[in-house]
């Protein structure tokens, strides 16, 4: 092997630890039986919710991030039954979100982090992440993430019935390149700004082919070429200001017949449109149950951050701290919160669903 030097080539790495290929870890956690069937479940009825086939909503529910995964399980354990309940009207996703984009720095996630030490034990995450992913559609769950590492999906895609590429990255070219290629329904976001053409120009690129650069489950790098992905959709989550009324709604529409993709739009409940107070979901939510029982026909889902408590708090220096079932990253409703407004929604949008079955 030639010499490499020193000046010019990895001037600034300290280091680096081979990890396990994807196809060693999918090995070590199989997905199979129980949770084979939740996925492809999942994958089915989103898919039939965007091509109308199905008039459910889709809802995406969950922590805004995970950090602990007993925690995860038990607000599983406690969503799947509301899951079933409800199933005539909406088609419950978990969100468990690993990795977290930031416009700085901070905590990224579960798998880049999984220890909340700053030791940065991705082997550990990945193997973490996907036991607990395999635990939840054990459950009978199906899962939503969101996409951020471009090698990451090669070891946890499989396990995924529904995926987000976030606002800070719906601009970004391999982010495109990527969602062309996962075999999952996925939402775009609007930017962090609120401009929804960002999210809408996204979808035309991912549903185009694609080749790009990643790493086969042996763990080489390859060349890897798409056909598209024709599952996309807009995801609104506000920006400066909130995106959730009736004439966003409308100009998103209309946007999106313009540049010929199906008018299938998700309302995020969070973020820009809570205007960064979690409390503010529940007025959300019910402004998009107010809509669809006027009739709208676009909107396909929503989102909700939730968790056991509410709230949110900071990692201390003592992890011994840490209050139980609270949120590391943004604030969330708690369980019976979101239990109630569940129930609450479904209830509302009940005789419009079947309307638009008919």
């Amino acid at each position: 092997m030639a010499k490499r030097v020193k000046e010019i080539d990895n001037l600034h790495i300290t280091g680096y630890e081979e990890l396990p290929s994807p196809g060693e870890v999918k090995d070590e956690f199989a997905l199979k039986g129980n949770a084979l069937n939740t996925v492809m479940t999942g994958h089915r009825a989103v898919k039939n919710v965007l091509d109308r086939k199905d008039p459910r909503l889709v809802v995406v529910v969950g922590p805004c991030s995970i950090h602990n995964p007993e925690e995860a399980l038990q607000y599983a354990r406690l969503l799947k039954p509301l899951a079933d309940e409800l199933a005539d009207d909406l088609l419950i996703l978990m969100r468990v979100y690993f990795e977290k984009p930031r416009t700085s720095v901070g905590w990224e996630g579960l798998i880049y982090d999984p220890h909340l030490d700053g030791s940065h034990r991705i082997d550990h995450g990945i193997r973490i992440g996907r036991k607990l992913m395999l635990d939840i559609a054990e459950i009978g769950l199906p899962i939503a993430i969101e996409a951020l590492d471009l090698i990451s999906p090669q070891y946890l895609q499989d396990l995924v019935s529904w995926t987000a590429i976030g606002a800070r990255t719906t601009e970004s070219p391999t982010h495109r390149k990527l969602a062309s290629g996962i075999s999952s329904a996925i939402g775009f976001k609007n930017d962090v700004h609120g401009d929804m053409m960002v999210a809408i120009n996204a979808i035309r690129s991912a549903s185009a082919h694609h080749s790009f650069i990643s790493v086969t489950e042996a763990g080489k790098v390859a060349v890897f070429r798409t056909e598209g992905n024709p599952h996309c959709h807009v995801i609104l989550r506000g920006g400066k200001s909130p995106n959730y009324d009736a004439g966003s709604v409308r100009t998103c529409e209309d946007e999106l017949l313009k540049a010929g993709h199906e008018r299938n739009i998700m309302i995020d409940c969070s973020h820009g449109n809570a205007q960064r107070d979690h409390s503010r979901q529940l007025k959300v939510l019910k402004e998009v149950a107010s809509q669809i029982r006027q009739g709208n026909q676009s909107i396909i889902g929503v989102m909700l951050e939730s968790n056991l408590e509410e709230g949110n708090q900071p990692i201390p220096d003592d992890l011994e701290e840490l209050r139980p079932g609270v949120s590391i990253t943004d604030a969330c409703i708690n369980w019976s919160t979101t239990e109630a407004a569940l129930r609450d929604f479904a209830a509302a949008v009940s005789p419009s669903l079947k309307i638009r079955e008919s």
